[in-house]
């Protein structure tokens, strides 16, 4: 059985939005947790909690996401909006993002500028600061169990995230640049690892 066919009936398995009410509701409480990073909260909510894909179905989508013009969390809505329902399930996806945070954002940008002098809110934004630090760690080592399954192989996987995190955090090289960069040698050198397990199949 190819890899395709184990996909196909892995998503046979895999649970789906009901309506779109489901599909709003579920992201704007998302979007509602997402202080400081969302993909901490994405990856729960649609692999562990709804289970609506995959973590290996997670890890491909959210890189697509990434590489995307726009925040990777408002593509990441599109992307399973569009799975499900197509382009209205993109629209409503995308409105439950914006619409209720927008409001709650709004309410707290007016008390931020009343109270941003006050030391004890000061300390608390640092302690929300390093909460979403460990929650977004917290994820990629949870997403690394998914790259055994990888078609390059974990030490080509690691190698590239090793060379990522040199470059962006130590360098300071943009992260789109970084993005062309190994996205291109990683699709290529995935493109013949395939080629070649096809080859001798």
């Amino acid at each position: 059985m190819n890899p395709s066919q184990d996909r196909v009936e892995s998503n046979a398995d895999l649970a789906k939005p009901e309506s779109l009410r489901e599909l709003f509701v579920f992201f704007s409480l998302l979007a509602l947790q997402g202080f400081g990073g969302i993909v901490a909260f994405i990856e729960r909510g649609l692999v562990v909690q709804k289970k609506w894909m995959t973590r290996e179905e997670f890890l491909e989508d959210w890189a697509v996401a990434r590489t995307m013009p726009g925040p990777p969390a408002i593509n990441m809505s599109i992307v399973i909006g569009a799975r499900h329902f197509g382009v209205i399930g993109s629209i409503v996806s995308v409105s439950g993002m914006f619409l209720v945070p927008t409001g709650v954002v709004l309410v707290l940008a007016v008390l931020y500028a009343q109270f941003n002098d006050q030391p004890q809110v000061v300390d608390a934004l640092r302690g929300m600061g390093s909460v979403a630090a460990g929650l977004i760690i917290a994820t990629g080592l949870r997403l690394l169990t998914a790259l055994r399954s990888n078609v390059m192989g974990v030490t080509v996987c690691a190698v590239l995230a090793v060379v990522s995190f040199v470059l962006v955090a130590l360098l300071q090289w943009r992260v789109m640049y970084v993005l062309l960069l190994l996205g291109i040698v990683a699709c290529g050198y995935a493109y013949w690892c395939i080629r070649t397990r096809d080859r001798s199949a």
